[in-house]
């Protein structure tokens, strides 16, 4: 490998090189060397800008958590439109169809990155907690318009919304399931308290 070979945006390269081994192998395989050879560069320049790989996969944890809050902001500004099952659906494919249930592996996978995650988040597990509070703040909105009912417990339909995606989502070496099977997942988890007509 070439050295003094300037690269540009050099986190943000070593971190869509960690996704992508983590989509296609797994937690097990990703190592510092497995992304190093993944970004095309010498395994040095991870350990130039990272004190340690568990320090790399703690900051590419944070990077991927906080890129939930456009989605966030954006289901929000949802309600009240198309249906509540629908947003949701989005909501929940969009999520989970992305690295979401492979950064949840890699958690839970590795005690020192959950050590050093705790530090900064001491309850639930990073991305499924902000992912539930993501959830929750829509099925309020919601409730505030009147589509789910008033008396609706959003504490606890968020994290059921939210643990049962990840398990449709959870099997990596399958198709992702097809739509209706989420939306057909989020209609029973609110037929309690849809005020909605379903679509």
């Amino acid at each position: 490998m070439p050295t003094g070979v300037a690269i540009r945006d050099v986190r943000e390269q070593l971190f869509d090189a960690a996704e992508r081994v983590l989509l296609r192998d797994g937690p097990n395989a990703l190592t510092s060397r497995a992304v190093t050879t993944e970004a095309g560069c010498a395994k040095g320049v991870l350990h130039r800008h990272f004190a340690d790989f568990d320090a790399f996969l703690t900051e590419l944890v944070q990077d991927r958590v906080g890129r939930l809050d456009s989605q966030a902001a954006a289901l929000r500004d949802s309600a009240g439109s198309s249906t509540v099952a629908g947003n949701l659906t989005a909501a929940l494919t969009e999520l989970f169809g992305s690295v979401a249930v492979a950064i949840v592996g890699l958690v839970t996978s590795r005690d020192e990155l959950r050590a050093r995650l705790r530090r900064t988040r001491p309850t639930g597990i990073p991305l499924l907690a902000e992912a539930t509070a993501m959830v929750a703040s829509y099925l309020t909105a919601e409730r505030q318009l009147g589509r789910i009912a008033a008396d609706s417990d959003v504490d606890t339909l968020a994290p059921t919304l939210i643990g049962a995606g990840h398990l449709l989502f959870a099997d990596r070496k399958s198709a992702p399931p097809p739509a209706e099977t989420v939306r057909r997942t989020v209609t029973t988890v609110l037929s309690g308290v849809a005020r909605e007509a379903r679509a």
